[in-house]
């Protein structure tokens, strides 16, 4: 059984300017990202953890150096979505200029590609389902922080939870709160809880 303490990062400036679409692009921490990943931090005092992991773009692998005050090992299978031509976006925005993109997206994330020339859905959860495989691998019976992206995190929840990936819009994870799952030794996940403040 595998443990894992899933974030989403900290606040980003594109988040706070009406959810931007920043998917590969590498910007930073706000002050109050930083300081949401303090917060975590203190939640997460006296867990024990047998590796901390994260996105190789530096507002999830500096939330996840805060969090944990550990060594961080970046992934790039944990990357945000490639959201092609709705990256720098707001969603108001690419919807006005291409809705029939918008519509295929929301309608089969698994099979149509972000902002049509991006990543589909099922690259999106075949990539990060690989990294999950490894860790049950790599860490048995052992208990991880993984730190990753709103995008990434959900398709990836939702695919584990059997849930159609069209619905993946449905789970809500906020900056730097916590969310807990089991994978187990056939990689079948539980979901413990979304978007818990451990304190």
């Amino acid at each position: 059984m595998l443990n894992v303490y899933l974030l989403r990062h900290g606040q980003t400036a594109w988040n706070a300017d009406n959810n931007r679409y920043c998917g590969r692009t590498d910007i930073p921490l706000t002050d109050k990202g930083i300081e949401q990943a303090q917060l975590v931090n203190e939640q997460m005092k006296g867990i024990r953890l047998d590796g901390v992991y994260s996105s190789p773009l530096q507002r999830a692998a500096l939330t996840a150096s805060i969090a944990t005050g550990r060594t961080v090992i970046t992934d790039d299978r944990l990357i945000e979505a490639d959201f092609g031509q709705w990256e720098k976006k707001i969603k108001e925005e690419f919807v006005k200029d291409d809705p029939a993109s918008w519509e295929h997206w929301i309608t089969d994330p698994a099979t149509a590609r972000a902002g049509v020339t991006g990543e589909t859905g099922l690259e999106v959860v075949t990539r990060v389902d690989d990294f999950f495989s490894a860790m049950i691998d790599q860490h048995p019976g052992g208990t991880i922080l993984v730190a990753a992206h709103n995008g990434v995190n959900r398709l990836y929840l939702s695919y584990k939870l059997g849930m159609p990936l069209r619905n993946y819009r449905q789970l809500v994870q906020h900056n730097s709160s916590i969310t807990f799952f089991t994978l187990d030794e056939n990689a079948i996940l539980t979901l413990e809880y979304l978007n818990t403040k451990l304190l």
